[in-house]
């Protein structure tokens, strides 16, 4: 059944299939485009094709015991689902279980969006984030934590244990979870009264999964040009530690062709909750590639390859011009890329990578 699917999966890529919308066909808007040719194509065991998995947004991949784990917003924005796979390759047709379901109505029967899988403190923790729905707010987002009953993610029984305590009730998202020297750090996108903006980062030690050890701290508003663009925003923060530096992508400004990367960087023996230890890049570090039909990049993660080399995952569409809201439009397909660094040890993202095998750094 596998082999089968991943023949149809390159019969489609090779066809070059482009209906832009058609939400009910799983494999619209692929727009064609050339392969990458053998001498630029990564080593044959390697077997990433992009995109790598469709109509999955907001990727986030998890390495833990010789397993990646996956997560992803579904275009219904209604569940949590959860995959796992030997080799990145593999997520792209690996069994897809469904976590959790939103109920009917009430609170969390909104828009599911943007899961993110952690293991700390000896359990699986799922963040999340979900509206109230029953027609009233859809859109009156808040974060929460899904939790397993047991060591086994894919087998294990899923229970919500409670929302994100913040300091203000208001639109909340996109939390990521990390370990820097010892200390369980949370960071996450909220919108805060008295600043003009739809959602700034935020970084605090965690107590437990739900609270915080320390009052949190202001990283990021959105600012730049390139970071308002439609909407005003910073999500989608993502951390990595290379060179003796700490970085934080994250997303900037409106889910269409505009939607791109930014970056924070600190030194790694700096105090990360200082928020003048941060520098911000003033220039996207990851954009439309309008060259190789890739539109609106972001909302990464970080994962490393079965090689050990560094693996950008992130979210794109294959065409520009989007009938409607861009949040319901359903393509935006989960993607691999390899990167590089530079002398100052920052890292060098590149421009996104064409439909096909994914190409050498």
């Amino acid at each position: 059944m596998k082999d089968n699917m991943t023949m149809e999966r390159r019969k489609f890529l090779a066809a070059g299939v482009g209906l832009p919308m058609a939400a009910s066909l799983p494999l619209a808007a692929c727009s064609k485009s050339e392969p990458a040719s053998d001498a630029d194509a990564a080593t044959a065991e390697d077997g990433i094709i992009n995109p790598l998995i469709l109509q999955r947004a907001d990727p986030w991949v998890y390495l833990k015991d010789g397993y990646y784990y996956f997560t992803a917003s579904v275009p219904e924005y209604n569940r949590v689902i959860l995959r796992r796979s030997k080799t990145v390759a593999g997520l792209s047709d690996a069994e897809e279980r469904v976590l959790w379901n939103a109920p009917k109505s009430g609170r969390m029967s909104g828009n599911v969006w943007a899961p993110e899988i952690h293991h700390f403190g000896g359990k699986w923790n799922i963040y999340f984030a979900a509206g109230e729905g029953d027609g009233e707010d859809p859109f009156r987002i808040r974060t929460y934590v899904l939790q397993a009953d047991g060591d086994d993610p894919m087998k294990a029984d899923w229970s919500v244990i409670g929302q994100l305590q913040t300091p203000w009730d208001s639109f909340t998202l996109d939390a990521t979870s990390f370990e820097h020297k010892g200390t369980r750090y949370l960071c996450w996108a909220q919108k805060e009264d008295g600043i003009d903006t739809n959602s700034n980062l935020y970084l605090a030690p965690l107590d437990t999964p739900l609270t915080f050890a320390a009052e949190p701290v202001r990283l990021s508003v959105p600012t730049l040009p390139w970071e308002i663009q439609g909407y005003k925003v910073n999500e989608g923060a993502a951390y990595l530690n290379r060179n003796g530096k700490v970085f934080i992508t994250y997303s900037a400004s409106a889910t269409d062709a505009r939607y791109c990367m930014g970056m924070l960087t600190a030194d790694e023996n700096a105090d990360l909750m200082d928020p003048e230890s941060w520098t911000k890049s003033p220039e996207p570090v990851f954009q439309t590639s309008e060259k190789n039909k890739v539109y609106g990049p972001g909302h990464n993660s970080f994962t490393v390859d079965q090689q050990g080399r560094d693996l950008l995952i992130y979210h794109a569409r294959n065409y520009k011009e989007i009938e409607g809201d861009p949040l319901f439009d359903p393509n935006r397909h989960t993607r691999a890329q390899l990167f590089t660094y530079r002398e100052d040890g920052s890292p060098d993202f590149g421009v996104p990578v064409k439909n096909g095998p994914m190409p050498k750094a």
